[in-house]
């Protein structure tokens, strides 16, 4: 195989090993704790649907953007993250308060 078609093949799956590394998946107790906690203190500020909607997103971005062991670190009970880990984190569930924030739509 030449060179150029071992680049070729080669480079697209290079591309793929960063998300692979940061595609997280929370361990199950985890997000339910998560969720638990985020609705409560959500809910505080919006109604309880919006707060679900909400959490859920913030839950979806968060799994995206990090690898199980940062979200165990994030959610930690014991040991407080790194203030940068804290602040990607915010960074990562910027885009989910626009939607919190949106008003409720007319029902029909």
């Amino acid at each position: 195989m030449s060179m150029k078609r071992f680049l070729a093949l080669a480079t697209p799956l290079a591309l793929l090993l960063p998300l692979s590394a940061h595609a997280g998946n929370w361990p199950a107790a985890l997000k339910k704790d998560y969720m638990k906690d985020c609705v409560a203190a959500a809910s505080q500020n919006i109604d309880k649907k919006k707060a679900e909607e909400y959490c859920a997103c913030g839950a979806d971005k968060l799994s995206a953007n990090f690898s199980t062991a940062q979200i165990k670190q994030l959610m930690s009970k014991t040991v407080q993250p790194s203030a940068e880990l804290r602040t990607q984190a915010l960074d990562a569930i910027q885009s989910c308060r626009a939607t919190a924030a949106a008003p409720a739509k007319p029902k029909k």
